[in-house]
Order: structure tokens, then sequence, then C-alpha cells
């Protein structure tokens, strides 16, 4: 069965199960139990089962639907065209609410602008993987199901279940656990689930992973048929996050949750920190890279060149292409149900670029002006933190030189903060004058004389048309595809690719974050995050540090080495949906998403009125109130043993 016919039978039977089953609560049987019956009396028509439960996972691919990306603030919207709003940006505005919730998965609501995925309810998703479970372990259902492949599916789905429980988890904090379903039939009281503690939700789940590992094939052998299903290494890997997450300061310890108790004086959270849930996170990280590794994992790096670039465009190209390389073998798991398919609204049309219409090249994904600041000087260190390098006027300008040219167009003046940076700044922004590679910007795929930006008002990049405009000036370049065909009179052919839902990269920072809260200032952590700067083009933390720094021994303790590699997540894992929820892990969110959402002056026509600072927006984020997303009022009312999350 290909690929779009398994995307197809799982949306139909998804359809089909939701329509018949009884969804007065969360997780009741479904109630023709006839459709039931006949989903497993044999192996095609429990596959299709098993793809019904595959059909939940989040698509992180577009970024209509990824809340990470989304609901935060390294990625911005022009403000005065809401049609470009999406759910979770309403999030970011600070339009959550209990009344009515955004990006609701908890009722599986308000996800889409005209209702498109709704379906994507997450208890609906663990209800199905019950269903799938508590039949497929039948052996007398599906008779002609082989032993091993009746293992490997019921790992699949476990995991599938574990993940579901994970990502509500991270949205809401406490959440029932639903391990089996319950009949239609069974007494009232016992079709209502209250929320567990936080350390008991852990341990299930951490459970429920390490049952599906043991079923899981290493890797996908078929590959033209199975890229995408889950293995050792993916659920591996998500054990490791969910593991991660419970170490960190808003579950471990966290004070602010002590009196956060259900209508039965149950408390959810743990107020007292617990070091030994950082051994179990720095375990899980070290056991997920080992598998990864094992199954042939190793950060992406451009080889076989065949333009003759130069080394400034090739190391730029192994930081972007460590995102849209189809399978790249970074990709711990790549998402097959979700393509990344906003390439368009990364990309602004630029000199030297035929395609003129806007609507095909947008670029309205913008960065704010602090993630921008956010990458490090071009010596590994934090533009405030070079000893030799002055960013105090970064909005200053002045004229690029023939030897910054395949960074920045020669001759062009742009503002301070533009030069004398580290190779993932310009990987991952386009700039009003930067470069933008793209293999087909020349007829011979050479980087001399590449494409530029040009963003000021009225420019081929800039503020001008009346729905297509980047509100800070700062382009996504990290998500485009170095491949994709923009130099044309027609519509640009993307080069689409399963969005990399955990990498490598991540496995390293995450494994180097755990060493240094189990071992203070660990020497091993520091080389697992230097395996990642070298990649980047970048000098390891202790030669940066020591030579260019304000503060030459910042790594030798515990929390100027916690400051580096939170840093190092920010940057490497910029714009991948990541950060939102690593600043809520950290409880940083309350200090970085009430700063000013800032960006350059997009109505100015000269150098001079163009690279000014302008706020956009004031970003307020309540604490410890906007940590967890609440549970929508209607929710509330029909299940008489939930309790709201803090502050809603």
């Amino acid at each position: 069965m290909n690929k779009k016919k398994i995307i197809a039978t799982a949306f139909v039977f998804t359809v089909l199960c939701i329509v018949t089953s009884c969804k007065k609560f969360l997780d009741i049987v479904p109630d023709n139990v006839a459709v039931i019956d006949n989903a497993f009396k044999l192996r095609i028509e429990a596959e299709k089962y098993l793809f019904t439960c595959y059909s939940f996972l989040p698509k992180n691919g577009d970024g209509w639907f990824n809340a990470g990306m989304m609901s935060g603030d390294e990625i911005w919207m022009p403000q005065t065209d809401q049609a470009t709003w999406h759910p979770a940006f309403r999030i970011a505005q600070g339009e959550q609410n209990r009344n009515a919730p955004w990006f609701d998965e908890w009722g599986g609501d308000r996800k889409g602008g005209d209702g498109r995925f709704n379906y994507l309810n997450m208890f609906v998703a663990i209800r199905h993987c019950n269903v799938f479970l508590e039949n497929i372990k039948d052996p007398t259902k599906a008779p002609d199901l082989g032993i091993a492949e009746r293992e490997r599916w019921i790992g699949e789905v476990e995991f599938l279940k574990a993940y579901y429980h994970y990502y509500l988890m991270r949205m809401y904090g406490p959440i029932p656990i639903i391990d089996v379903n319950v009949p239609e039939s069974s007494a009232p009281e016992a079709l209502y689930y209250k929320r567990a503690p936080i350390d008991e939700t852990v341990n299930y789940l951490s459970g429920l992973l390490d049952a599906a590992v043991e079923k899981l094939p290493q890797r996908i052998s078929d590959e033209n048929r199975e890229l995408g299903r889950i293995t050792k290494p993916i659920a591996l890997a998500v054990k490791a996050k969910l593991l991660l997450m419970a170490a960190s300061p808003l579950f471990n310890g966290n004070s602010d949750y002590a009196g956060f108790k259900d209508k039965e004086n149950t408390v959810f959270f743990n107020p007292t920190f617990d070091p030994q849930k950082w051994e179990k996170a720095k375990n899980a990280a070290k056991a997920a890279i080992e598998s990864a590794e094992l199954n042939g994992a190793v950060l992406y790096t451009y080889t076989n060149d065949s333009y003759g670039l130069n080394a400034e465009t090739k190391t730029q190209l192994n930081i972007r292409n460590a995102i849209t390389t189809r399978w790249s073998a970074e990709h711990v798991w790549g998402l097959s149900n979700s393509y990344f398919v906003n390439e368009a609204l990364c990309m602004p049309p630029m000199a030297g670029i035929a395609n003129v219409d806007r609507f095909q090249l947008q670029g309205v994904w913008a960065a704010p002006l602090k993630i921008a600041k956010m990458f490090y000087t071009k010596n590994g260190v934090p533009i405030d933190e070079d000893k030799t390098l002055d960013f105090v006027n970064y909005m200053q300008t002045r004229v690029a030189t023939t030897a910054e040219r395949f960074l920045v167009e020669p001759g062009f003046a742009t503002a301070r903060l533009n030069y004398d940076r580290e190779p993932r700044f310009y990987a991952d922004l386009g700039f009003d004058g930067g470069k933008w590679y793209m293999k087909d910007a020349t007829t011979t795929g050479s980087d001399v004389n590449s494409v530029y930006v040009q963003s000021k008002n009225a420019q081929r990049s800039g503020f001008g048309h009346f729905t297509n405009w980047n509100e800070t000036g700062y382009f996504i370049k990290k998500l485009v595809h170095w491949e994709s065909t923009t130099n044309t009179n027609n519509a640009p052919s993307w080069k689409t690719y399963p969005w990399p839902e955990i990498r490598l990269a991540d496995l390293y920072l995450m494994y180097a974050e755990a060493l240094n809260e189990a071992e203070p200032a660990s020497a091993t952590a520091i080389t697992y995050v230097d395996r990642v700067r070298t990649r980047a083009g970048l000098k390891g933390i202790v030669e940066s540090w020591t030579t260019y720094a304000k503060n030459p021994s910042k790594h030798t303790t515990q929390a100027g080495l916690r400051e580096i590699i939170r840093r190092e997540r920010l940057i490497e894992l910029a714009f991948e949906g990541q950060r939102l929820w690593d600043l809520r892990r950290w409880k940083l969110s309350a200090e970085e998403l009430n700063k000013d959402i800032t960006g350059l002056s997009i109505l100015g026509k000269t150098t001079e009125s163009y690279n000014i600072e302008r706020t956009i927006f004031s970003q307020t984020f309540i604490a410890p109130r906007d940590y967890f997303w609440p549970i929508g009022d209607t929710e509330i009312r029909k299940n008489p043993k939930l309790v709201q999350n803090p502050g809603w």
C-alpha cells in the first residue's frame, strides 16, 4: 500500500470510527461493535486500523498546526493581515482563553481557521490505540497476522499511545491516564476520568515506552513502504524527551504548583526537587543516542560538491540541509504523514529571481529582532559577551566589503547586527542585503553573484504588497530547500521534505543538558555540544570562551555551562518548534515572552530610515498561569472530576 493510499485509508477509517463512536465522554468504546469486530477479522483490515492510530500524529510540517512553532516568539506574522494568523499564533498574541481555547487539543477544536483537522483530538487518538491493543493482543483476531508482525504492531501502538499522552502533558500538565477504554454500559461514575499526578504519569508513560521498545525494529528494512513507521531509536528518543521534561524546573520541584490538586485533594506536583530525575534523563538520552547511532544516524554535512561552492556557503548548507534533506541520516524521526509545506511563506522574491508574483514567494514568516540577536558572533559567543567585537550600536550601518561577498552583497549598506555573525545566523536568516543561495539562482549553480534580499519599502522583498510582507525584516531561510526551483516565470517547484521531528543534534544537546545537571560542569557534556558547534563551523566551547568571552571561565561552573547549553539549543533548533517547549520547561517563558517583539522599520525606503528598531507587539506572559493551557469550560462542565489549571 503506497503512502497516499495509507493516508487516504487512515483518514476515511478515522472519520468512520469517530462518526460511529459515542462522543459523550473522552474514551468510551465505540458503540458500533460490528464495525470494530469487522476491523480485526483479517490482517489487511487490522492494518487499516493501525494506520488510523498513526493518522493522529501532529501535522508539524504544516506551521498552521505546529503549536510549538507559532505559539511563542520566534516567528511573527503581519499584524494588519489576520488572514495569515494561525490559531496557535493567536496564543502568541495573548488571546488564549478558557471559554473557547485556541488550539484546543483537549477538546479537539479551534486548530484550523475553517475547522480543518479538528478530528485530530488526542483523546480520540488514545481511544483508538486502546481499541487496537485490546483486539490485536487477542490471537483469535486477525488470525492471518504472524506472531512477529503482531508484536511489532503492538509496540508501534504502545508508542503512539504514550506519545499522545506526552503531547497532552506538555501542553496541559496533569492529564488523565487512559490505560483502558471504559465500556459504554459502565456506571456513570466510571465514565469520568480525573487528572493524574505528574510523577505517576511520567512513570506510566516511561513504562509504556519501555514495553514498546522491546517490540520495535531497530531500523526500517523496507524503506519504500515503511519510512516514518516507529522504530527503537524513535521510541527511545521520545522517552528521553519525556524524562528531560520531567527533570526540568517546570515539573521538578516547582513550588508554584504546590497547592494544585484535584477535588479529592490529590496533589499533582511534587514540590520537592529530585536530582534523580536528571540522572534518569541523562541515561535515557544516552540510550537514545546509542540506538540512533547504531541505526546509522550522524550529523549531516554537505559533501560531493559539484558547484565549486565557497567554504562559507558549504557550511550554511551543512546547517540548512540538516533540516531539509529528505530522510537525512540526522533525522531520528521524520514525520512521513507531514511534509513541510510552508516554504513560500519563508522565502521572499529577490533581485535576480524571475518570479515576481508575491503570492508565490511571500516571505511573511518573520523572525523578531531578539531572535536575530540571539545567534553568536563569528567567534562563537553571544554578541554581548564578545570582548573583541562591539555590537552596542547594532543598528548602525556600514557597507559590505568584497571579502564578505558570500554573506552580504558587496557595496550594500546594512546593519551592524548582520556582520561578524556565526554561520547559523546566515544559514537561518535572510535580511536586507543578505545573500540567499539557491541552486537555480545562477545558470551554473555557483554561489558567485548569488541573489540577495532587498527588503526596504517598495523593494522586491520589502513592504508594499497589499497582503504579503515581512513584519520584522528577517526572513526564515533555514526551512527553504536549497534545490527548490524558484528562478522561473512559472510557479515555484518546492522540494518538500518530511518534517524532522527529532534530529540527532537535538539528542546530543539533550544529553549535554542532563549531564551538566547530574554531573556539574561535565567535560563530557561540553564534548557533545562541541559536536554540534563543529558542524556549525564554530570552535569548541572552551576555546571560544577562553579566547573571546568577557567571562572566560563561564563554562567551568554548572550555572555558566547551563546557560551556554540552553542558548546552544535555542540557536541550533531555531524555527523547528522547539523553543516554546524549552522555554516552558526551563521556566523562562515569563522572562522571554514578556519582552517586546521588535523589528526593523519596514516602511523605510532608505538605509537610514529602514535600519531603525521599532516595537511591533508587546507580548504578555502571566506566570504561572500561562505555562499550561486551559481546559475548555465545556470539558470542565461535562466531567465533574476535572479541575481547571491554575489561573484560568
